[in-house]
């Protein structure tokens, strides 16, 4: 089994086709060349610092790390690719930083990370300034201009002026060589997942699993492909798919407003640069861009894939996405940090369903205790799992939560990411969702997404998600808070949702509201949306309405009257 380091991937590329549009941003338009010099100078800045590898893979559980680590603590933009290179080829294992953290949940990341390093723009200077006392390790830090007016911080180096001098590294690269990705900490601490990048470059980056040298991958990256990645790079999906679109011959397009989705901007974007890919994030991306796209038509005739991830694309909204563009085939991609890309459906033409997954040669579905694989047709929900070499190492500092997420059954090794599913007999997996999502009402386990997919089947609902509550009747009752698109009643929804499960699982209660908190990449806040259900009179959500092109506010009027607002992504 051939293994390749994703940096000797990237060279092989820029030797071939130097000239070969990479990546396009505003008005930065760079060639493999051009950003392979760029990253290169960076690799240097790194080296010069001390910094790389210092102690051999093999001489490691997998739950550590005998690199240094650099923080990635920027918005989209060449610099995030940039950095992501840099790190490759000095030897540092980059790592992705959730760019809404406050002081407190930075600290914790950085100091669970060791990071020695970090890039970051100069609008976080003052949260980073809050808890670099903290930190002794980060010692090398690099801020990238970006019009926000803040100076450099104290001892920090300015990045442009830093490559202006720096000098590539020549290193002898690794395949164990690590890419670090932070999971997203939605039901607990997040977690730095280890990838080795022989590993990485298979089940991540979109590369060939039966390559056997670097000029085969080559003379394979023919793609024409030409892809805008919607996402925040932070979220995996985002970053994976653009070194998937360089790994098979494409350019990775950005949307000028980093910050959030401006589906202005991302259809003028796909007219104008002939676009053929787009990657969004289930309806909290799609909805928006449907509503743009009808409301100001353009042509689109060039996009043939909408690549969705991280979220539910509903059935429904794909459908609307298929009658708008009859060409388009549709991909809900299901992956996790713990295990790469691990399911695709496929939707085109008059064909439009979600939840529903063909079983690949590498997925599994495990009994609830872990001990044996189930076979199609077994009516017990299981876990979807991930079998093969080719998985993560483990968590960073943590062996006991490695050993339980990567058990070994018969022999054979798996990764267990906490997606429950079941699998019928013709061998599709029915997802149903986070465990860590799940209600337990009336003795019944009861799938929040499940919920969610079934609610947002009613034209009125615009955005919807699913949390439990305490119940003296049935110890956790199901709710489900509601953003409409047009007026409906409980009992309308309630219909529709009828039509899709079972009657126990219909919510108990709807609280209604004018946005639906999610991530910056798209996922439901189900902390947000515990903490309303448990007491929807302390607190109200509101959506304050901007010009096109401002920023989407949200707001939280607390019960003292106080509001608190901040950046919204996906909306505008």
């Amino acid at each position: 089994m051939t293994e390749f380091n994703v940096a000797d991937v990237w060279e092989a590329l820029v030797a071939a086709d130097p000239d070969h549009l990479a990546v396009v941003f505003r008005d930065r338009c760079f060639t493999r060349a051009m950003l392979d010099d760029r990253a290169c100078r960076l690799a240097g800045v790194l080296a010069s610092r001390g910094l790389g590898n210092h102690i051999d893979r093999s001489e490691l559980a997998g739950w550590e790390s005998g690199q240094d680590h650099l923080a990635i603590y920027l918005h989209n933009g060449t610099e995030y690719l940039e950095a992501m290179l840099g790190a490759f080829k000095a030897r540092l294992a980059p790592f992705n930083v959730n760019y809404r953290y406050v002081a407190e949940e930075l600290r914790y990341l950085l100091a669970d990370s060791s990071a020695q390093a970090i890039v970051y723009h100069s609008t976080f200077a003052p949260t980073l300034a809050e808890v670099l006392p903290e930190l002794p390790l980060l010692t090398t830090l690099l801020q990238v201009g970006d019009g926000s007016g803040n100076p450099l911080l104290p001892g920090a180096l300015c990045y442009e002026e830093a490559l202006g001098t720096a000098v590539a590294p020549q290193l002898e690269r690794s395949p164990d060589d690590l890419y670090i990705l932070y999971t997203g900490g939605t039901t607990g601490s997040p977690k730095g997942v280890l990838w080795r990048q022989g590993d990485a470059f298979c089940e991540c980056f979109g590369g060939s699993r039966r390559a056997t040298s670097l000029d085969e991958i080559v003379a394979r990256a023919t793609s024409p492909a030409r892809a805008i990645l919607s996402p925040p790079f932070m979220h995996g999906a985002a970053h994976w798919v653009a070194f998937t679109t360089w790994h098979r011959g494409g350019t990775v397009y950005i949307q000028d407003t980093p910050e959030r989705l401006v589906p202005s901007e991302i259809w003028d974007l796909v007219e104008r640069e002939h676009i053929t890919l787009l990657l969004i994030v289930g309806d909290a991306f799609a909805r928006p861009l449907l509503d743009e796209i009808r409301a100001h038509p353009r042509t689109g005739t060039s996009l043939t894939t909408l690549l969705s991830g991280g979220a539910a694309m509903s059935a429904g909204v794909k459908q609307q996405f298929l009658e708008l563009f009859p060409g388009l085939t549709i991909i809900d991609g299901l992956g996790s940090s713990e295990v790469g890309t691990q399911l695709q459906h496929l939707s085109s033409g008059d064909s439009a369903s979600t939840g529903r997954f063909p079983l690949s040669d590498t997925a599994a579905i495990l009994s609830h205790d872990l001990t044996r694989e189930l076979q199609p047709g077994d009516p017990e929900i299981g876990w979807l799992a991930k079998r093969g070499p080719r998985l993560a190492l483990g968590y960073l500092g943590d062996a006991d939560k490695t050993q339980h997420t990567y058990p070994v059954i018969s022999g054979k090794r798996f990764g267990v990411p906490g997606d429950k599913a079941r699998i019928d007999a013709d061998g599709m997996v029915e997802l149903l969702g986070r465990e860590s999502a799940t209600i337990n009402s009336g003795g019944e386990k009861i799938f929040a997404e499940e919920v969610e997919a079934a609610i947002k089947a009613h034209p009125a609902v615009y955005d919807c998600v699913v949390t439990g509550r305490p119940s003296e009747r049935w110890g956790s009752e199901v709710v489900a808070i509601v953003h409409l698109r047009s007026e409906t009643t409980e009992a309308a929804l309630t219909e529709e949702a009828a039509k899709h499960i079972a009657r126990y699982k219909l919510p108990k209660a709807y609280l209604f509201v004018d946005a639906v908190h999610r991530s910056p990449a798209g996922k439901p806040d189900y902390r947000w949306a515990k903490e309303l259900a448990a007491s929807p009179g302390d607190w109200l959500a509101v959506l304050v309405a901007s010009p096109p092109g401002d920023s989407g506010l949200l707001t939280s009027l607390e019960s003292d009257g106080e509001v608190e607002m901040s950046l919204d992504w996906g909306t505008e």
